[in-house]
């Protein structure tokens, strides 16, 4: 129940991260912010790092490097609803992946957890129309959060959490340097203030978390947690955007809801199976 708790947690951390970039992008590049917050990350990353694993952590950055890229860069190109339904797919591509990478299947609770995860995803987006090249890349937005999830599940039973960190960042700063190439650099307070918050807390905080505690419960457990982070995103929409949801997107977010409940039932219920065992 603590890994669960700790995976919710930045899930809350995560969900800020959308009305403040609303507040603080307005004129800025997308991309320029990314690379400065995955440099922030990088930097303050190695005052807690003493061990460094490159082959590991070069691949989670290059994966979390570019799902950050096709994220950013597919929101400038299609409604921001479309865009959270289309990056929430990550959540039933996680089994997937994690079928094939490390054998592990759905099974109990959530069963009925991961069909409740995208249809709640759909009516909390309000329902999408049409198929453009930002929702082309939001999609593949989603395959590659996907794909990080498990790699970092993988790569935390072999190496120390904290080893995995700055090579990761430095290589998701650099892929999103390259991106801004050719865009304004100038930094305001406001800006910088903004992405130091994004660097250490939805970042780097939250990435060692996730290496933490996802081994504990699994990738499909971790992937119904996470959308949380929808839940909580809207709920700060509403409080500091004074966005108004439907009762179609309200149903969805209580079926989200249902869903995160379903994961923790599968986590308690393999408890009890042991214990009977």
């Amino acid at each position: 129940m603590k890994a669960i708790l700790y995976l919710l947690m930045i899930t809350l951390i995560w969900g800020t991260t959308f009305p403040l970039q609303k507040f603080v992008l307005a004129g800025y590049s997308p991309f320029v912010f990314n690379a400065i917050r995955f440099w922030l990350a990088a930097f303050f990353s190695l005052f807690f790092t003493r061990k460094h694993v490159f082959k590991d952590a070069l691949l989670l950055g290059i994966v979390f490097g570019f799902a950050y890229l096709t994220q950013t860069w597919g929101i400038t190109l299609t409604t921001a609803s479309k865009s959270g339904f289309l990056t929430s797919l990550y959540i039933v591509i996680v089994p997937i992946f994690a079928f094939f990478i490390e054998g592990e299947r759905i099974k109990g609770f959530q069963k009925i957890g991961f069909p409740l995860a995208f249809f709640g995803s759909y009516l909390l987006a309000g329902g999408i129309e049409g198929l453009n090249l930002g929702d082309i890349l939001n999609i593949i937005c989603g395959i590659l959060f996907a794909l990080h999830i498990v790699l970092i599940t993988r790569a935390s039973k072999k190496h120390d959490e904290m080893s995995l960190l700055s090579v990761q960042f430095m290589t998701a700063a650099i892929i999103n340097s390259f991106a801004s190439i050719g865009s304004d650099w100038t930094i305001s307070l406001p800006l910088l203030s903004s992405a130091v918050y994004l660097a250490l807390f939805p970042t780097m905080i939250a990435l060692i978390v996730q290496l933490k505690y996802q081994k504990k419960v699994g990738n499909n457990v971790t992937a119904l947690i996470f959308l949380g982070e929808p839940v909580f995103s809207t709920l700060f929409a509403i409080l500091f955007l004074q966005e108004q949801l439907s009762l179609i997107q309200w149903t969805g977010a209580f079926l989200l809801i249902a869903a995160i409940l379903f994961a923790s039932l599968e986590k308690n219920h393999d408890k009890i199976k042991k214990r009977l065992e």
